[in-house]
């Protein structure tokens, strides 16, 4: 026989007394948070505070001690949204993202920043650049690569000229779905809108399934679910968050090719971040072009065992035979053998430029 039957009054007045318990916790630590910026305020009254390394040791503190049943993920993302409320209360964060409203790069920034902060929609990569470069908006999220279709170059060259520094990552998860509106003719779809990169991500998907249908690229696939919402024979390839701010339909649902697509995207500030005890660090290198100048570049991080995690090459333009290296690479710059690193490097190239030191990402 089974125990006593559970008092489901029991559990719901249970449910009602940890919920009270929770809020009054979050305004102690809302108030904290308050408490926190008037110290600051009063000892430096231009005094930073969004600082990436601290939340990141708070979310990674918060994911090792989760016990369950919740996912530690799920966890973070809660303590994310705590976090981001408390902060709003000690000064508002602007954030420019490239937009439009809808586009993966606003679901990254709100993944990292959280809906407290006020995110702006700028048209074009080299608009969010001269946003924070401005101080119109504390950061800037740009995407930086993806694992199916490689790096946004146009990002990489606006490190180039900008003094603007990286101050942290997000890496998405990318979901692709066939979006239509209420007018839609499900059977006579023929024209299907899109970013080039989403087509590319989804070609094989689209080939089987709507060959005959014809693919117009426009400028993001928000902009392809503004399109499709009153067309009657159209279709979008977009996200979650395009299909809910247009109030669109899936026909179909995750049609990337790969599994695994994602996007990596990087913030953008003015300030040098603090090691966190589990960072990366993104320089440009530009090297002359000669015999074994790969060689020379890449031989001091293998001898000190630094985990190079990313190399690109672009063609400088400011020399017709030099060629600029991004890297990627585990660990902080202020850190004795990455410094060391840097230091040879620095010998043996042309010019050496530190984009930043920051967190790896933890959500």
């Amino acid at each position: 026989m089974s125990d006593s039957p559970i008092d489901l009054d029991a559990l719901r007045s249970r449910i009602d007394d940890l919920d009270s318990q929770l809020l009054t916790l979050m305004n102690e630590r809302a108030q904290c948070a308050q408490q926190v910026a008037q110290v600051k305020t009063a000892e430096d009254a231009g005094a930073v505070f969004y600082r990436p390394e601290r939340e990141a040791q708070v979310l990674r503190r918060i994911m090792a001690l989760n016990k369950g049943p919740l996912d530690s993920e799920e966890v973070a993302r809660l303590f994310r949204e705590i976090m981001s409320a408390c902060l709003a209360l000690e000064q508002p964060i602007k954030v420019a993202y490239l937009g439009p409203e809808g586009t993966f790069t606003q679901q990254a920034t709100l993944k990292h920043f959280g809906e407290s902060a006020i995110s702006l929609p700028m048209a074009a990569i080299d608009e969010v650049f001269r946003e924070v470069e401005a101080g119109a908006v504390n950061y800037g999220v740009v995407p930086v690569e993806n694992s199916t279709e490689g790096v946004i170059n146009h990002t990489l060259d606006s490190f180039i000229d900008s003094g603007l520094r990286i101050c942290g990552e997000v890496v998405l998860r990318i979901h692709h779905h066939l979006l239509v509106g209420e007018t839609t003719r499900r059977d006579k779809v023929s024209r299907i809108y899109s970013h080039p990169q989403s087509f590319a991500q989804c070609r094989k998907w689209l080939d089987a399934h709507y060959p005959q249908a014809e693919r117009v690229p426009v400028s993001s696939n928000a902009e392809a679910a503004r399109l499709v919402k009153t067309e009657w024979h159209s279709a979008a390839i977009a996200g979650d968050m395009s299909a809910k701010l247009y109030g669109l339909t899936r026909l179909a649902e995750k049609i990337e090719d790969r599994p695994d697509n994602s996007t990596r995207f990087l913030i953008i500030g003015n300030q040098d971040v603090p090691m966190s005890g589990d960072d990366k660090t993104s320089i440009v290198v530009a090297m002359r072009n000669q015999p074994g100048a790969l060689h020379d570049l890449l031989e001091p991080f293998h001898r000190h065992q630094i985990d190079m995690t990313r190399l690109e090459t672009r063609p400088s333009r400011s020399g017709v035979w030099n060629y600029v290296f991004f890297i990627d690479f585990k660990g902080h710059h202020e850190e004795p053998r990455v410094a060391a690193v840097l230091e040879e490097v620095r010998l043996r190239a042309a010019e050496v430029k530190v984009l930043g030191s920051y967190p790896v990402g933890v959500l």
